[in-house]
C-alpha cells in the first residue's frame, strides 16, 4: 500500500488575487443576467433538484492519518443535502449537464478554514467527474463566459485561445464530459474533484453510493427518480478520502488530473444516510426551501479541511460575491 505523504505544496501565482477578483466580477455579471432571466439564483447550479434531510456517521477504526478534523472520533450529525444540476441555466433534466451533490454537514466544531471564527458547518460540495476538465480556474471562467453567449461566442473563445484544431480538441473533451451517460443520484460516484487539507494530508474527497438498488434512472426527472427510490427505504453513501502521494501522480494544483486509485486508493471515513421523507409534503418543501436559500461552499469547512489548489482559491472569492449577490 502507498504511504500518503505530507509533502504537498501549493503554488500562488503574484497575480492570483487579482486574476480571482476578476473571475468573481464576472460570475457576478452571469448570476445577474440569469436572475433577472429566472429568478434569483446561483451562478451555477442553478435548478435544485431536491434538499432532503440526512444523518452523516463518523466510522470508527479509522487509519491515523484519516483521524483528524471531522474524522477525528466517531460521531453522528445532522446533514443538509442539496441534488442539482450544474448549469446556469434551469434546463429540462434530459438535457447533457454536470450534477452536483452538495452536503452541509452541521454542528461541527472548530476553527473555520477562513480563519475568522469557529465553522458553521463541514460542506462538500461534489461533481458526478472524477477531476475538472481544465487544470485551473483561467480557463473554466473563460468557457462559461462565453457558453452563456451562444455558442458562436464559445467557438470563437476556443480558436482563439487554442487555435482552429486545439478548439476541435476542446470540442471533443466537452463531448466527453458532457455526454457520459448519467444514471441518477442515487446510483452514480460524486467527487470533490480538486484537493482538501485532512489535517497534514491532502485529500481527495468521493461519495459513493451503498444502497441495493442502484439501477439507471429516470433521465427525464431526476427528482423524481429519487424520491420513487426513497419511498422504497432509506439510501446510504460511503464518503471516502484519497490521499496525496506525490505531485507528479496527485497534483494539487492541477485539477484536470484524476488522482489514480490504483496509487491512491480510497478510504471509507463515513456513512451519509437519507431516511424515508416525502419532499412534496409541507415538511419537505418547507426543508427545501431553506436549503435553497443556504450557502453550500467549500470554505464553509473546518481549518482541518481547508480546501486547496488554485481551483479552490478561486472558488473562495467567486462564492463569496455569489452568495452576497443572492443576499
Amino acid at each position: 500500500m502507498t504511504i500518503p505523504s505530507t509533502e504537498w505544496k501549493e503554488r500562488i501565482a503574484p497575480d492570483e488575487a487579482e486574476r480571482h477578483a476578476g473571475y468573481a466580477r464576472d460570475f457576478k455579471q452571469i448570476q445577474a443576467q440569469k436572475s433577472a432571466k429566472f429568478g434569483k439564483g446561483r451562478a451555477l447550479h442553478r435548478k435544485q433538484q431536491l434538499g432532503l434531510l440526512g444523518t452523516f456517521e463518523v466510522l470508527r477504526g479509522l487509519p491515523g492519518h484519516a483521524r483528524h478534523g471531522l474524522f477525528v472520533a466517531p460521531a453522528s450529525y445532522e446533514a443538509w443535502v442539496r441534488l442539482s444540476n450544474g448549469g446556469t441555466d434551469r434546463q429540462a433534466d434530459k438535457k447533457p449537464d454536470i450534477r452536483g451533490f452538495a452536503i452541509k454537514i452541521r454542528g461541527v466544531n472548530g476553527p473555520g478554514a477562513l480563519g475568522s471564527g469557529p465553522a458553521a458547518s463541514q460542506d462538500f460540495l461534489l461533481i458526478n467527474h472524477p477531476a475538472f476538465t481544465f487544470a485551473g480556474a483561467d480557463e473554466f471562467v473563460g468557457l462559461v463566459k462565453n457558453l452563456t453567449r451562444g455558442p458562436g461566442a464559445l467557438l470563437g473563445y476556443l480558436v482563439s485561445r487554442y487555435g482552429f484544431l486545439g478548439a476541435l480538441g476542446m470540442m471533443k473533451r466537452f463531448a466527453r464530459t458532457f455526454n457520459t451517460p448519467f444514471t441518477g443520484f442515487a446510483t452514480q460516484p460524486f467527487y470533490s474533484a480538486a484537493p482538501i487539507a485532512c489535517g497534514p494530508y491532502a485529500v481527495r474527497v468521493r461519495l459513493k453510493a451503498a444502497s441495493d438498488d442502484v439501477k439507471p434512472g429516470a433521465a427525464a426527472d431526476w427528482a423524481g427518480d429519487f424520491c420513487a427510490r426513497l419511498e422504497r427505504g432509506p439510501l446510504r453513501f460511503e464518503l471516502q478520502l484519497q490521499f496525496f502521494v506525490d505531485e507528479a501522480r496527485t497534483p494539487i494544483e492541477d485539477a484536470s488530473v484524476d488522482w489514480p486509485e490504483d496509487v491512491a486508493p480510497y478510504v471509507t471515513v463515513g456513512v451519509l444516510t437519507l431516511a424515508e421523507q416525502d419532499a412534496q409534503s409541507e415538511a419537505g418543501e418547507s426543508l427545501a426551501a431553506a436549503i435553497e436559500s443556504a450557502a453550500f461552499d467549500p470554505w464553509s469547512a473546518l481549518m482541518a479541511h481547508r480546501p486547496l489548489g488554485e481551483v479552490m482559491r478561486a472558488r473562495k472569492v467567486v462564492y463569496f460575491e455569489s452568495q452576497q449577490g443572492r443576499r
